[in-house]
């Protein structure tokens, strides 16, 4: 929290130095303009006009640091995103190829998990999961707690029935009946 203020204070400061900037060189060449001689000019031109060059200068530096570290900042955040992602596909393809993902889509079968979507739950054997890597699984019951609808693609609704009357060929048989 403290960190965010210093880091809007940034860009506050630079817009405010800005502005005293722009005042500093109207009030300059408003002095000088009262008087018709040049070398009752110069002081006005040179109190006012430097010094309000020097402060737009500096109010245009600190600007920019600004924007350069809230860039940085959202490429580092970026790179965190990207790392963690390499990390679970690294993690993931691990799994899957020291043969865990066979075994446990197997065990998830059995046991009768399913994998939560964001609007629907999926078998373990879905088509639509395919190439995705071990995914977390969830009970039906939680699934259906959570409002989810079974996918039509798989048939997961097959699940909420006792693990005997189930049937593991169901979907296959509909896909054949389908194309017939």
């Amino acid at each position: 929290m403290k960190n965010l203020k210093w880091r809007q204070l940034g860009g506050q400061t630079g817009i405010g130095l800005a502005v005293l900037g722009f005042l500093l060189l109207f009030l300059g060449w408003n002095g000088a303009a009262s008087y018709d001689r040049v070398p009752a000019q110069v002081p006005y031109l040179i109190s006012g006009g430097l010094a309000a060059v020097c402060v737009v200068v500096l109010a245009g530096a600190l600007l920019i640091i600004n924007a350069l570290r809230d860039e940085r900042s959202a490429l580092l955040n970026g790179l965190a995103e990207l790392t963690e992602a390499v990390e679970r596909l690294a993690l993931s393809s691990a799994s899957t190829s020291s043969g865990g993902a066979g075994a446990n889509l197997a065990q998830a079968l059995t046991d009768g998990l399913v994998v939560a979507g964001p609007g629907s739950y999926h078998r373990p054997d879905c088509k639509l999961l395919a190439g995705r890597g071990v995914l977390p699984t969830v009970t039906v019951e939680a699934a259906i707690e959570r409002g989810l609808a079974p996918c039509r693609a798989c048939d997961a609704a097959d699940l909420t029935l006792p693990v005997a009357e189930r049937d593991p060929d169901a979907p296959a048989r509909r896909r054949r009946t389908r194309t017939s």
